[in-house]
């Protein structure tokens, strides 16, 4: 297997990282993505320590807060995430667009702004080495299949993260969709969905995930594929055993 399997954080309240990471590493996961805020964390130093402690690599530090105003605080605050992210030495720094209400469409001058404000942050994060990628989700700015391309086009810096159950919703193959943008792939994330809300992967209907992976592997995918957990009744722990049980189940 080339590519890397990691565990998002995103449902993770106040943690005890060091339990709850040598929580993820028992599971079988390879390196996690960090959700949680700086003043939770604490200093890079002591995220280095804890991940040395449970050999747990950081996959990605997720930006916050994006607004399509050109505002130079929210800019700050995700420029302080990205040197986070790089002295926890991260593969990558990863960003959404900015909420917007359903069934409002998208203007065109938005698409362009998240296109500006992606290579912005691109550039920023160049100076450490370090990729930024705009990470595709419904009811943000972009929220078509048409939307996306847009984007794609406009942006020249920012790589990109491909939820595969956002790549669904839209009616765009996830597995086409990987192919397609293949060579601006730098993050993957799976996460699937039952009937009204967000499930383990185990659970889902909306997403073949074996058909991904599969993809993934053929493209030469070699970075971070990062299960995303869903809403269901189950514990931080369960959810990390059982979607990784999952995955060894349909052969990763």
């Amino acid at each position: 297997m080339s590519f890397k399997l990691g565990f998002s954080s995103i449902k993770w309240q106040d943690p005890d990282l060091e339990k709850v990471l040598t929580q993820v590493r028992e599971a079988g996961w390879e390196g996690w993505e960090i959700r949680p805020s700086l003043d939770w964390l604490g200093t890079p130093s002591r995220i280095r320590r804890i991940c040395d402690q449970t050999d747990m690599p950081v996959a990605s530090v997720t930006g916050s807060g994006i607004s399509l105003d050109n505002n130079w605080a929210m800019k700050e605050r995700n420029k302080r995430r990205i040197d986070f992210a790089a002295e926890v030495e991260a593969d990558n720094f990863m960003f959404m667009g900015a909420g917007r209400p359903k069934y409002q469409p998208t203007p065109g001058e938005d698409i362009t702004a998240l296109a500006e404000l992606a290579d912005e942050l691109a550039d920023y994060a160049s100076q450490y080495g370090l990729g930024v990628c705009y990470h595709i989700h419904n009811l943000t700015t972009v929220d078509s299949r048409a939307q996306w391309e847009s984007l794609m086009s406009q942006m020249k810096q920012a790589r990109l993260c491909i939820d595969v159950s956002h790549s669904a919703f839209w009616n765009y193959d996830p597995v086409e969709s990987i192919k397609d943008f293949q060579d601006r792939l730098i993050y993957v994330h799976l996460q699937d969905w039952k009937l009204d809300r967000w499930v383990e992967l185990d659970e889902g209907e909306l997403v073949d995930v074996p058909a991904c992976l599969k993809a993934l592997e053929e493209i030469g995918y070699d970075r971070w594929v990062v299960t995303v957990p869903g809403d269901t009744q189950q514990s931080d722990q369960e959810k990390m055993v059982v979607n990784r049980e999952y995955l060894r189940s349909v052969g990763w």
